[in-house]
Protein backbone atom coordinates (compact mmCIF):
# COMPACT_ATOMS: atom_id res chain seq x y z
CA UNK A 1 0.00 0.00 0.00
CA UNK A 2 1.13 3.30 -0.65
CA UNK A 3 1.14 5.76 1.81
CA UNK A 4 0.99 10.19 1.00
CA UNK A 5 1.51 12.88 3.36
CA UNK A 6 -0.73 16.19 2.82
CA UNK A 7 0.74 19.03 4.10
CA UNK A 8 -1.74 22.51 4.20
CA UNK A 9 0.44 25.14 4.94
CA UNK A 10 -2.29 27.91 5.00
CA UNK A 11 -2.55 29.43 8.47
CA UNK A 12 -6.35 29.56 7.54
CA UNK A 13 -9.00 27.15 7.35
CA UNK A 14 -11.04 26.66 5.34
CA UNK A 15 -8.85 27.88 2.25
CA UNK A 16 -8.62 28.07 -1.60
CA UNK A 17 -5.07 25.68 -0.99
CA UNK A 18 -6.45 23.74 1.82
CA UNK A 19 -9.48 22.88 -1.01
CA UNK A 20 -7.24 21.85 -3.67
CA UNK A 21 -6.09 19.43 -0.74
CA UNK A 22 -8.97 18.23 0.05
CA UNK A 23 -9.58 17.46 -3.40
CA UNK A 24 -6.49 15.65 -3.75
CA UNK A 25 -7.02 13.53 -0.81
CA UNK A 26 -10.16 12.49 -2.15
CA UNK A 27 -8.83 11.30 -5.24
CA UNK A 28 -6.00 9.09 -4.03
CA UNK A 29 -8.09 7.55 -1.43
CA UNK A 30 -10.28 6.56 -4.23
CA UNK A 31 -7.51 4.86 -5.88
CA UNK A 32 -6.45 2.85 -2.53
CA UNK A 33 -3.61 5.17 -1.43
CA UNK A 34 -3.23 5.95 2.73
CA UNK A 35 -3.10 9.60 3.02
CA UNK A 36 -2.05 11.27 6.41
CA UNK A 37 -3.27 15.35 5.99
CA UNK A 38 -1.06 17.38 8.38
CA UNK A 39 -2.08 21.24 8.41
CA UNK A 40 0.10 24.13 10.03
CA UNK A 41 -3.31 23.97 13.14
CA UNK A 42 -1.68 20.80 14.29
CA UNK A 43 1.86 22.17 15.57
CA UNK A 44 1.18 24.82 18.21
CA UNK A 45 2.34 28.41 17.32
CA UNK A 46 5.07 28.64 19.82
CA UNK A 47 6.47 25.53 18.55
CA UNK A 48 6.95 26.58 15.12
CA UNK A 49 7.99 29.80 15.73
CA UNK A 50 10.39 28.75 18.75
CA UNK A 51 11.80 26.20 16.81
CA UNK A 52 11.05 23.49 18.88
CA UNK A 53 12.42 20.52 17.35
CA UNK A 54 11.30 18.37 20.10
CA UNK A 55 7.77 19.17 19.78
CA UNK A 56 5.18 16.11 20.17
CA UNK A 57 3.72 17.23 16.43
CA UNK A 58 6.70 17.46 14.56
CA UNK A 59 8.39 14.41 15.61
CA UNK A 60 5.36 12.39 14.59
CA UNK A 61 5.23 14.26 11.44
CA UNK A 62 8.66 13.28 11.05
CA UNK A 63 8.32 9.24 11.70
CA UNK A 64 5.16 9.66 8.99
CA UNK A 65 6.82 11.21 6.28
CA UNK A 66 9.94 8.53 6.50
CA UNK A 67 6.80 6.26 5.57
CA UNK A 68 5.74 7.58 3.00
CA UNK A 69 6.17 7.37 -0.49
CA UNK A 70 4.85 10.78 -1.47
CA UNK A 71 3.81 14.56 -0.29
CA UNK A 72 1.79 17.00 -1.47
CA UNK A 73 2.08 20.65 -0.43
CA UNK A 74 -0.55 22.95 -0.39
CA UNK A 75 0.04 26.59 0.07
CA UNK A 76 -1.03 30.51 -0.47
CA UNK A 77 0.95 32.67 -2.24
CA UNK A 78 1.52 35.94 0.04
CA UNK A 79 4.15 38.74 -1.54
CA UNK A 80 5.23 36.57 -4.47
CA UNK A 81 6.35 33.68 -2.00
CA UNK A 82 4.75 30.96 -0.25
CA UNK A 83 3.10 30.83 2.91
CA UNK A 84 5.76 32.25 6.20
CA UNK A 85 3.99 29.56 8.53
CA UNK A 86 4.68 26.95 5.94
CA UNK A 87 8.61 28.31 5.26
CA UNK A 88 8.29 27.83 9.50
CA UNK A 89 7.59 24.65 9.47
CA UNK A 90 9.64 23.01 6.73
CA UNK A 91 13.08 25.15 8.69
CA UNK A 92 12.08 22.15 11.06
CA UNK A 93 12.33 19.26 9.01
CA UNK A 94 15.65 17.18 9.09
CA UNK A 95 17.77 17.76 6.04
CA UNK A 96 16.98 14.93 4.23
CA UNK A 97 13.01 14.39 5.25
CA UNK A 98 11.71 14.45 1.85
CA UNK A 99 14.49 11.92 0.69
CA UNK A 100 12.82 9.12 -1.98
CA UNK A 101 9.85 11.14 -2.13
CA UNK A 102 7.69 12.56 -5.10
CA UNK A 103 6.64 15.79 -4.02
CA UNK A 104 3.74 17.85 -5.63
CA UNK A 105 3.37 21.42 -4.69
CA UNK A 106 0.15 23.52 -5.29
CA UNK A 107 -0.57 26.57 -4.35
CA UNK A 108 -2.96 29.50 -4.86
CA UNK A 109 -2.97 33.27 -5.14
CA UNK A 110 -4.62 36.50 -5.82
CA UNK A 111 -3.33 36.32 -9.44
CA UNK A 112 -1.61 34.81 -12.30
CA UNK A 113 1.06 36.95 -11.66
CA UNK A 114 1.92 34.90 -8.55
CA UNK A 115 2.35 31.25 -10.28
CA UNK A 116 5.84 31.77 -10.96
CA UNK A 117 6.68 31.80 -6.86
CA UNK A 118 5.99 27.82 -6.63
CA UNK A 119 9.31 27.19 -9.10
CA UNK A 120 11.61 29.77 -7.72
CA UNK A 121 10.57 30.30 -3.99
CA UNK A 122 8.54 26.65 -2.99
CA UNK A 123 10.64 24.32 -5.12
CA UNK A 124 14.31 25.43 -3.93
CA UNK A 125 13.35 24.35 -0.73
CA UNK A 126 11.35 21.15 -1.10
CA UNK A 127 14.60 20.66 -3.13
CA UNK A 128 16.93 21.75 -0.19
CA UNK A 129 15.07 18.46 1.66
CA UNK A 130 16.22 15.84 -0.60
CA UNK A 131 12.93 15.30 -2.56
CA UNK A 132 13.74 12.56 -5.08
CA UNK A 133 10.85 14.00 -7.83
CA UNK A 134 9.02 17.42 -7.82
CA UNK A 135 7.10 17.47 -9.64
CA UNK A 136 5.79 20.59 -12.23
CA UNK A 137 2.82 22.23 -9.26
CA UNK A 138 -0.40 23.30 -10.28
CA UNK A 139 -0.97 26.76 -9.87
CA UNK A 140 -4.75 28.47 -9.16
CA UNK A 141 -5.55 31.96 -8.86
CA UNK A 142 -8.65 32.73 -6.94
CA UNK A 143 -11.10 33.02 -9.36
CA UNK A 144 -10.68 29.44 -10.26
CA UNK A 145 -11.83 28.21 -7.01
CA UNK A 146 -15.44 28.39 -6.82
CA UNK A 147 -16.21 26.85 -4.05
CA UNK A 148 -13.66 26.10 -0.88
CA UNK A 149 -16.04 26.60 2.06
CA UNK A 150 -17.74 23.40 1.87
CA UNK A 151 -17.23 20.81 -0.80
CA UNK A 152 -14.26 22.15 -3.24
CA UNK A 153 -15.60 22.98 -6.68
CA UNK A 154 -12.98 24.70 -9.17
CA UNK A 155 -13.98 25.86 -12.63
CA UNK A 156 -13.32 23.54 -15.79
CA UNK A 157 -9.64 24.04 -16.76
CA UNK A 158 -8.33 24.01 -13.19
CA UNK A 159 -10.17 20.89 -12.44
CA UNK A 160 -8.49 19.79 -15.52
CA UNK A 161 -4.98 20.70 -14.56
CA UNK A 162 -5.53 19.34 -11.21
CA UNK A 163 -6.48 15.81 -12.20
CA UNK A 164 -3.76 15.90 -14.21
CA UNK A 165 -1.25 16.42 -11.85
CA UNK A 166 -2.41 14.02 -9.70
CA UNK A 167 -2.74 11.09 -12.38
CA UNK A 168 1.46 12.24 -12.93
CA UNK A 169 1.71 12.21 -9.19
CA UNK A 170 -0.19 9.00 -9.20
CA UNK A 171 2.31 7.16 -11.79
CA UNK A 172 5.20 8.52 -10.29
CA UNK A 173 4.28 6.93 -6.69
CA UNK A 174 3.45 3.56 -9.21
CA UNK A 175 7.05 3.59 -10.04
CA UNK A 176 8.86 3.34 -6.92
CA UNK A 177 9.33 0.63 -4.43
CA UNK A 178 6.65 0.96 -1.33
CA UNK A 179 7.67 2.53 1.48
CA UNK A 180 4.68 1.92 4.01
CA UNK A 181 3.89 -1.46 4.29
CA UNK A 182 1.18 -2.72 6.53
CA UNK A 183 1.17 -5.52 9.44
CA UNK A 184 -0.28 -8.46 8.10
CA UNK A 185 -2.17 -9.86 11.02
CA UNK A 186 -1.73 -13.80 11.95
CA UNK A 187 1.44 -14.17 9.33
CA UNK A 188 4.60 -15.31 11.41
CA UNK A 189 7.91 -13.77 10.54
CA UNK A 190 11.06 -15.30 11.23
Amino acid sequence: MRRVITLAGSPRYPSRSSALLEYAREKLSRADIEVCHWHLQNFEPEDLLYARFDSPALQTLIEQLAGADGVIVATPVYKASFSGALKTLLDLLPERALEGKVVLPVATGGTIAHMLAVDYALKPVLNALKAQEILHGVFADDSQVIDYQHQPRFTPNLQHRLDSALDTFWQALQRREPTFQPRQQGVAHA
